[in-house]
């Protein structure tokens, strides 16, 4: 009977240890040029946020501490929201979204930091950016480049 339960808790633990390790799939697009096309319609920056889901604990602190937060779900409004996910785990992502993501990583974030959050305009163009995070709670640069930058 102990074995027919744990059985039964496997696909609830599963579900938790995913959730965990991602933002909220609805708002971040993950196609580079969707969220370029999409900053042109409505005259919006992209947030790029580069990530190492199931390998890097201060993006998973991240998720919590300020994803997860009313204040970023009110200043991500003004922007077009881009995840860029570079697991270690070949399973999480299709060889197609593999590749576009390392050709990003190469493009817009040279130095392969994680976490990073980058500015750019509807143009591709560079405005501002934001490497790294101390897995202390405090979020406070974040949101400044957030509001700096809608």
């Amino acid at each position: 009977m102990k074995y027919f339960v744990f059985f039964l808790m496997i696909p609830l633990l599963a579900s938790a240890q995913a959730d965990f390790n991602t933002v909220d799939d609805s708002k971040w697009l993950t196609n580079y040029d969707t969220a370029i096309s999409k900053a042109k319609k409505q005259h919006k920056n992209v947030l790029v946020y580069f990530t190492g889901s199931d390998w890097c604990p201060p993006c998973k602190m991240l998720k919590t501490d300020l994803f997860d937060t009313s204040e970023f779900q009110e200043l991500s409004s003004n922007y077009i929201l881009l995840y860029i996910d570079v697991p270690r785990n070949r399973d999480l992502l299709t060889e197609k979204q593999m590749t576009h993501n390392k050709e990003l990583l190469t493009k817009l974030n040279k130095k392969k930091v994680f976490p990073l959050l980058k500015v750019i305009d509807d143009k591709g163009k560079e405005l501002d950016q934001l490497s790294g995070y101390s897995m202390n709670g405090v979020i406070d640069s974040h949101i400044k480049l957030l509001e700096k930058n809608k």
